[in-house]
């Protein structure tokens, strides 16, 4: 069930390159989970029905003294539309749609799991971290980034998670192949039976091939491009395939976020992707 509110930020704080926002949205923190989002309304009253960015949440808080809340994370350094979220100060007022799509599916009983992300995607993962814990699951973390700016949470993960790698790109090795490669030495070492990512299409990609080989569930959180949050557009499609082998497209917004990665034609999407960055771009 999508919730429409005009929340009302109350608090806002720097972290890194990132931007932390609390706002007011009661029935939105009611049934927010981690892995889902909101789509804010962005640049004002007269670009607000056309202009959205869709962002995962950090954390909800369904009581407390202003009422419900929802935290979100926005980057400083994205386009025109982050950025005017992230100015937003206190008292300020935004117009919010969620939460968007399936959350992290949680174990039924404790198991070892590895929790992945990168950049401001990880944003709820500190969240998800709490719960897994919660279950009695032991956790390794790791978090990457384009630069020390660009992590999201290693102070507040690692009073949740006791094991936390960070990694960031070298001049030789992108960020994608480090983060793949710290992930491929904890199931190598470790009794993971699950692995949960969070990031953009090639990061997760690439956590996908190295998690193949041993057998594990990777729940993947695809931190597509979602400009309406709502379905309508059709803007956020990624190619899957079902149990039985038959190919379709789904919306990330409503089918996803959070799917399991052997349900995604990952060659495809990266194609699909990067044709559309050659379109945009020439």
């Amino acid at each position: 069930m999508l919730v429409t509110s005009k929340a009302e930020v109350i608090a806002t704080r720097r972290m890194g390159a990132f931007r932390h926002l609390t706002l007011v949205a009661p029935q939105i923190a009611d049934i927010a989970k981690p892995g889902q989002f909101v789509s804010a309304a962005v640049g004002g009253h007269a670009s607000a029905l056309v202009g959205r960015r869709t962002v995962p949440i950090s954390n909800a808080s369904p009581s407390g003294t202003y009422g419900g809340t929802v935290e979100i994370i926005v980057d400083s350094d994205g386009d025109a539309g982050v950025r005017w979220l992230a100015e937003r100060r206190a008292h300020d007022e935004v117009d919010l749609i969620g939460p968007i799509g399936r959350p992290f599916p949680l174990p039924s009983s404790a198991v070892d799991a590895v929790v992945v992300g990168v950049g401001a995607s990880a944003a709820s993962l500190s969240w998800l971290a709490g719960q897994l814990r919660d279950r009695g699951c032991r956790i390794d973390l790791v978090l990457g980034g384009t630069d020390d700016r660009h992590l999201v949470g290693v102070v507040e993960v690692r009073r949740i998670v006791g094991n936390v790698s960070v990694v960031l790109p070298s001049a030789d090795t992108s960020l994608a192949q480090q983060v793949a490669a710290a992930v491929r030495q904890l199931l190598r070492t470790g009794d993971a039976s699950v692995v949960y990512a969070a990031g953009r299409a090639p990061h997760l990609a690439a956590v996908a091939a190295v998690a193949q080989p041993f057998g594990v569930v990777v729940q993947c959180c695809i931190d597509e491009e979602m400009p309406c949050g709502t379905g309508l557009c059709g803007s956020c499609e990624v190619p899957v395939q079902s149990k039985s082998g038959d190919r379709h497209s789904i919306r990330c917004c409503t089918e996803g976020a959070v799917l399991r990665a052997d349900r995604v034609r990952w060659p495809l999407y990266l194609q699909d992707l990067s044709g559309a960055s050659t379109v945009v771009t020439s």
